[in-house]
């Protein structure tokens, strides 16, 4: 085989090395894999918000992806946690009508994916009838700065209750409740889901009542984020009659949020955990109401609008979680070197041409200057270092390949005559050395 230049070889490594580190970098930058823990900014402990985070935690769980909930004071808490690059929150629940993408940029949407209802309690021997007779009253209405507290704020002040014509308290969840039991608070307005613990302890607690807020279609028409919904009797408890009449709530929607750089596949598995959670009926909302496909205040992420519209990747539905996630970036590897390996072969028989004449000329040159050096007059040692240059000439030749005898048979046919002309000058007269046209010529 011809000889490959040492520059030839380093020029070759070097492409090897580029092509390794091209394909490196794009699966890290483009196929990063998946984090393995994620971060979720709840609410208050007992809420709605750290309930349905229990949930996700169970179900992701089962795809080894561990979720850490993080205790806050609510929305409020939440979106300043998720607009921190370095908090180390990735999800986070929204209350509706608080934000919007344009106040808090760089986030994206899972969609909307329950009622926040807003329960109000009070005493059981202390019961009234509308949101105006609280006028006096201490009135635990969420830590300042939460959705709860900012709704509910409005909600009341639109009935005249402030801080100048009542305490407003900011309690929520296990201990705003502890609040009403222990006769610091009068009125308990609480932010939750139907089906929280805490929520259903109230709701089954004698010395407790729930309020009906006849006005609550009202309420719903002055606020557009707002919706009115219906507690029919019983329907808690048929047998015992909770609640013993029907009760009008007010509620809002709840949006999960994420980072718009959160990896693809988390927040797909995230999408699946929350239609596993929140699309079944309940006695709030029917079958599919919940997760929506569409969040009004925020874009929806992409690969949850394709988990909602589509359901699970082939891949996903036959393999694990984590398999899949090794199994695509296998895919982008053999795809990175199909796209680098067939160019390579289809310009590999004209490179292996041109090595090959480059070889061929280099022979060439090397035989013009030996030629070149035969126009002086040489001494015998001379002569015999011409002789050995081209026996070395003539061996490099040989190793030409059969295919591309036509060049092996040119070059050897200058080799043959620039011997001719050696013997000439050493005077060596043995006639079965030379060629046979220079005998010809001789015999001429």
């Amino acid at each position: 085989m011809f000889k490959v230049s040492a520059r030839s070889a380093l020029t070759a490594m070097t492409m090897v090395l580029c092509i390794i580190g091209v394909t490196w970098f794009a699966l890290d930058q483009l196929l990063p894999a998946p984090p393995k823990r994620i971060t979720i900014a709840a609410g208050t402990k007992g809420g709605a918000f750290e309930f349905y985070a229990r949930k996700y935690q169970e179900v992701l769980a089962r795809s080894h992806v561990a979720l850490d909930i993080r205790l806050t004071d609510g929305t409020g808490e939440n979106l300043k946690l998720l607009s921190e690059p370095r908090s180390g929150v990735d999800i986070g629940f929204v209350q509706a009508g608080v934000t919007n993408s344009k106040r808090s940029p760089g986030l994206e949407s899972l969609g909307r994916v329950d009622y926040l209802v807003f329960f109000v309690f009070c005493r059981a021997n202390e019961s009234f009838t509308d949101l105006t007779e609280l006028k006096g009253k201490r009135i635990a209405v969420g830590p300042e700065g939460s959705g709860t507290n900012v709704v509910v704020t409005r909600v009341l002040g639109a009935s005249g209750i402030n801080f100048q014509t009542a305490t407003l308290l900011p309690l929520a969840g296990q201990e705003a409740v502890n609040a009403l039991y222990g006769n610091r608070a009068d009125v308990l307005v609480l932010g939750n889901a139907l089906d929280a613990p805490l929520v259903q302890s109230l709701l089954r607690d004698p010395k407790v009542q729930m309020v009906s807020l006849p006005r609550a279609k009202a309420l719903a028409r002055r606020f557009p984020f707002l919706t009115r919904l219906e507690l029919p009797a019983g329907v808690i408890d048929f047998q015992d009659n909770i609640p013993a009449n029907d009760t009008n709530l007010i509620a809002t929607t709840v949006s999960v949020l994420v980072r718009e750089n959160l990896h693809d596949e988390i927040v797909g598995l995230l999408a699946r955990a929350l239609e596993e959670v929140h699309s079944d009926p309940g006695i709030l909302h029917q079958y599919g109401e919940f997760p929506t496909q569409i969040d009004p205040d925020f874009p929806m992420a992409e690969s949850a609008s394709d988990y909602y519209k589509n359901g699970p990747s082939f891949l996903h539905r036959y393999l694990p979680f984590w398999v899949v996630s090794y199994v695509k970036r296998l895919i982008a590897i053999l795809i990175t070197v199909i796209a680098i390996v067939v160019p390579v072969f289809s310009y590999a028989p004209k490179l292996y041409s041109w090595l090959l004449r480059r070889h061929t000329s280099r022979l060439y040159r090397n035989l013009r200057l030996l030629e070149a050096r035969l126009t002086a007059g040489l001494t015998a040692n001379e002569l015999a270092d011409c002789r050995r240059a081209l026996d070395e000439i003539e061996k490099d030749a040989c190793v030409l390949p059969m295919r591309h005898s036509d060049l092996f048979f040119d070059l050897k046919q200058q080799i043959d005559s620039v011997r001719s002309r050696i013997l000439a000058d050493e005077g060596v007269g043995n006639e079965n050395t030379l060629p046979s046209r220079q005998l010809a010529a001789r015999r001429g």
